[in-house]
Parts: structure tokens; sequence; C-alpha cells
């Protein structure tokens, strides 16, 4: 009985029925999303053999978030959301079924790549905050968006864990057009349960300001408000040193661990593990205290997993270094959205999305590229060892900075009622 109760307290925010329309439709597409991803990157190290060439693709491919992102989350705040998430998914969808077309034609190149990632940059740069800022409009009881934003990323996180599995095995048997076909098809389920949602209007007021004077409202937001300011920069450090171990695992399968795509799939499946494991843990939380402290734990995991990666040489102990990898990452990248989410006004969502966006996705691309220069300089092992060192360091810098954040966000979160008398004393 208290199992049932506690597997139905970690999954509430399914009740609400558009939540419920996103989370089937959104599941299937990030299926296709993470075959894509994994296709990519086998393709790039298949006809280049180069590390730094696998970092540029990554660059490319976030660059153009980095820089947008502030400015499509003041163009969310002004647009019909779900409308804009229609659009955004249908030019994913074109996206991955124009890299399907080239790729089984066998004329596809690397610069062709690197454009169609630029778009896909492009595409995310509106379509992530939108849909951080859109979960206020599917989950209508604020209680509920914590386990909401946890729900999200364990969906996410099981396609991480579904999807490499899969596009290793498609890939084996008819190569990696097929991985970008399914993902084009499956962009159409999220479009349909888009369509298929009814939503009411946010009660927000509108203002005439002009976009630049919003551009600046937000950015002085995020930079003045200490707990914000102080967990994106956590972030940032995770995304520019941490996330970028991703880009060198096709150099981890073929040359340290002498595999082929069956094994990326296993490392980024490993990973995937790990992430869905934050994903659920999160999902079993009953309120926001004590997730301050997570995100310096989990920052910390994250860098000593890849120290210790860096080291391994045998595909077990990689694996298993993998999961406690993905669990830091995931849960540094979602413990920080909860944050940022649960302290900020809804008339700024949008625009603090935006420079979550950009702290997660946007500096990956600088993090890409550094560590494709440093792995093709000292090596891939040494540079997730360094870079790992990096992510311990930040991890310390936070634990530091944490007691003065606690004392800003105990009055927010009591005013919110977010947490009890009893939590406040363990609290954030």
């Amino acid at each position: 009985m208290n199992s049932g109760v506690s597997f139905a307290h970690a999954w509430r925010a399914l009740r609400h029925r558009n939540f419920k329309l996103f989370f089937f439709g959104q599941s299937i597409s990030l299926i296709g999303t993470w075959m894509t991803r994994l296709a990519i990157s086998w393709l790039v190290y298949r006809l280049t053999h180069s590390a730094w060439l696998l970092g540029v693709v990554g660059f490319a491919g976030q660059i153009v978030a980095f820089g947008l992102a502030p400015l499509a989350g003041v163009w969310v705040e002004r647009v019909d959301r779900r409308r804009m998430l229609v659009w955004t998914q249908a030019a994913g969808a074109v996206q991955s079924l124009a890299l399907a077309a080239l790729t089984l034609a066998h004329v596809i190149t690397v610069g062709e790549i690197i454009g169609l990632a630029a778009l896909q940059g492009l595409i995310n740069a509106f379509d992530m905050p939108g849909r951080q800022a859109f979960l206020v409009q599917m989950v209508e009881d604020r209680n509920d968006l914590t386990n909401a934003i946890a729900i999200n990323s364990s969906m996410a996180n099981g396609a991480r864990l579904i999807g490499p599995a899969i596009a290793g095995l498609v890939i084996a048997a008819v190569g990696e057009g097929w991985c970008f076909l399914i993902d084009g098809v499956s962009y159409f389920a999220v479009i349909a349960s888009l369509f298929a949602m009814r939503i009411r209007p946010l009660d927000v007021q509108r203002r005439a300001a002009s976009m630049l004077v919003q551009l600046r409202e937000g950015w002085d937001y995020v930079s003045k408000f200490r707990p914000v300011r102080s967990v994106l920069l956590v972030l940032i450090v995770v995304s520019l040193l941490g996330w970028p171990y991703t880009v060198l695992l096709p150099v981890f399968a073929g040359k340290v661990l002498h595999g082929g795509a069956h094994t990326l799939g296993w490392l980024t499946g490993a990973s995937g593990v790990g992430a869905f494991i934050s994903a659920i843990s999160l999902a079993l939380r009953k309120s926001v205290a004590g997730l301050a402290r997570m995100l310096q734990i989990a920052s910390a995991m994250l860098g000593g997993g890849l120290i210790l990666f860096g080291l391994s040489q045998t595909l077990w102990l990689s694996l298993v270094l993998m999961v406690f990898c993905g669990f830091g990452l995931i849960q540094t990248a979602s413990v920080s959205n909860t944050i940022i989410q649960t302290l900020v006004p809804e008339e700024k969502r949008a625009r603090a999305m935006s420079y979550y966006t950009s702290a997660f996705f946007g500096a990956a691309p600088f993090g890409s590229l550094l560590s494709g220069a440093l792995a093709h300089r000292i090596g891939a092992p040494h540079t997730v060892m360094i870079t790992g060192a990096m992510c311990v360091i930040g991890s310390i810098w936070f634990a530091i900075e944490l007691p003065k954040i606690r004392v800003i966000m105990r009055p927010v979160y009591r005013e919110l009622g977010l947490v009890n008398e009893l939590e406040e004393e363990a609290c954030l």
C-alpha cells in the first residue's frame, strides 16, 4: 500500500490531461532525438575519424542556441506558446528528414552535417524556453510543477537510455540514415499531442515594452538575484566542462575500448541509465527541500566520475562510471531547472528559462570545441580528467555560496507554500 501511494505521488503531475498528452507524445519523439544524436556522432566519426570535427559539429549544433536564446525568451512571452511549439516541432521534423535523405542517398558531407546541426540549434533556441515555459500551462497546480519537471526529465532520460541502444542496433544493421528517418517521423507524435490539448490562456498582464527593454529586464533579474545567478553559474561550468564528454564518446568507444557503434551505444545507454535514475529520484521528492545541496553533490559526482572514466580502459568499469556521470549531469540540469522554475515570477518565466537554455545548451558548444581541440592534442582520456577536475572545483565554490543562497530562498519558498517549517530547517 505504501509503495502504491509513493508511486502515485511520484507521478501526480500526470493527473493533468494536457501534461499527460505531452508526456506520451514527447516520449516517442525523444527516443528518435536520441537516436539522431548518437547517429550523427558515429556518422561524423566514421567519415572523418577526427575528435576535432566531432567538437566542431557539437559547436555548430549549440552555438546558435547560445546566441539567440535570450532574445527567443522575450519573443516566447509575446506569442501563443502552443502554436510556437507546433512550428518548432514541424521544423525539427524537416531537419531530421533532410539528414535522412542525404545519408540514405550516400551523398552527405561533413559540411552538410554542420549546416543541419546549426539549423537544429536555431530551432532549439526557440523550442527549449518555449517548452519549459509551457509547463505552467499544462500543469495548472503550481504544487505539481516540481513533479512535472521531474517527470519531464525522466521522460527525456528514459529516451536517452532507449534511443542510443536502438540506434546502435539500427546503425549496425542498416546504417545511420534510418535513425534520422525514424526521428523525423517521431516528431508528429508531439505535434498531435499539442493539437489535442485544451489550454486556458495565461492570466499575465502583457506590457507594451520593447523587446530590448524586456531583454534587459530579464538579464537584470538573472544577474542580480543571487540564487538564480549562482545556480546558473554552476550550470555553466557543468555545461562547458562536463557535458562535452558526450562528444568524445565515439573516441573512447573506438580507440580506448577498441569497439564500434555497439560500444558507443552501450556507453551512451549507461549514461542514460544514470540520467534515468536521476529523474526518478527527483520525481519521488515531495518538496523542493534539499535541492540546492543536491546540486552541489551532483556536480561533484559528475566531476569525479569523469576523472575516473579518463583512467579506465575496461568496458565494464567505463559503463559503471558512465552511470555516475549521467546521474551527475542530468541531476545538475534538472535540479537547476526546478530551482529556477519555482523561484521565478510568471511574467519573467520565459526570459529566465531562456538563460537556463543558454547556460545548459549554450555553453556546451564552447566546451565541445575546447574538448575536441584538447583531445586532438593530449588525447580524450586526459581531456575528460581535466574537465572533470574543473567540475569538482565548481562544486566546491557552490558549497561556499550555499549558506548565502539559503537565506534568500527560504522566504520565497515560504511565501509560495512550497516548504513547511520542518523542511525549512534542513531546507534547500
